[in-house]
């Protein structure tokens, strides 16, 4: 068992006794929520949209942490949390806006543009910018493989799908990637 997976059990007991309820679940925020941050942040773009999200996550997270069963770790159990509910907002923005499955690239790119340090001739724009490009499942992939550095396993129980579909989606996502930096 890993030191962290240790200090994540102790902090999930503390937060099931009414005595330290709130500390733990404090230091369950303090610990992960920079990490959950940029993760929501990647796929909603923007700070605010980013900030809302988050909340979302850990409410959710207060309001489950009881039946948390440690099936998986804490971290993946509150990634899961973290990207579907930024998948619900993305779909809610979709619907608000009338914007079409195809368009929400678009749209995405558009709130990249908006951004105030926004320069397309930075690399880290322009990969920004191709992100913004992929269809969702490639995206998330890509994010929590890329930035994160995640493992296929793990990464399978967040998505709840194969790690030979995970692969099969970085790879596509990579080759895409490539394709629009050299041609942008």
């Amino acid at each position: 068992m890993t030191l962290q997976h240790s200090e994540d059990e102790e902090l999930v007991a503390g937060f099931k006794e009414p005595k330290s309820k709130e500390s733990a679940f404090t230091s369950i925020v303090k610990k992960y929520q920079e990490r959950i941050y940029w993760q929501i942040r990647r796929l909603v773009i923007n700070h605010e949209d980013a900030n809302d999200v988050m909340q979302n996550v850990f409410i959710k997270a207060w309001n489950g942490l009881d039946n948390f069963r440690a099936e998986s770790q804490l971290f993946t159990w509150l990634y899961r949390i973290a990207v579907n509910e930024s998948l619900s907002y993305l779909d809610q923005q979709k619907k608000r806006s009338n914007i079409s499955i195809d368009d929400s690239g678009l749209h995405l790119e558009e709130k990249l543009h908006s951004e105030k340090d926004f320069d397309s001739n930075k690399a880290v724009w322009k990969l920004q910018l191709a992100i913004q490009q992929l269809p969702e499942k490639q995206r998330i992939v890509f994010n929590l493989r890329y930035f994160e550095e995640m493992g296929y396993e793990e990464m399978s129980k967040i998505l709840e799908t194969s790690v030979g579909a995970l692969k099969a989606s970085y790879h596509h996502a990579v080759k895409k990637i490539e394709d629009y930096i050299l041609n942008h």
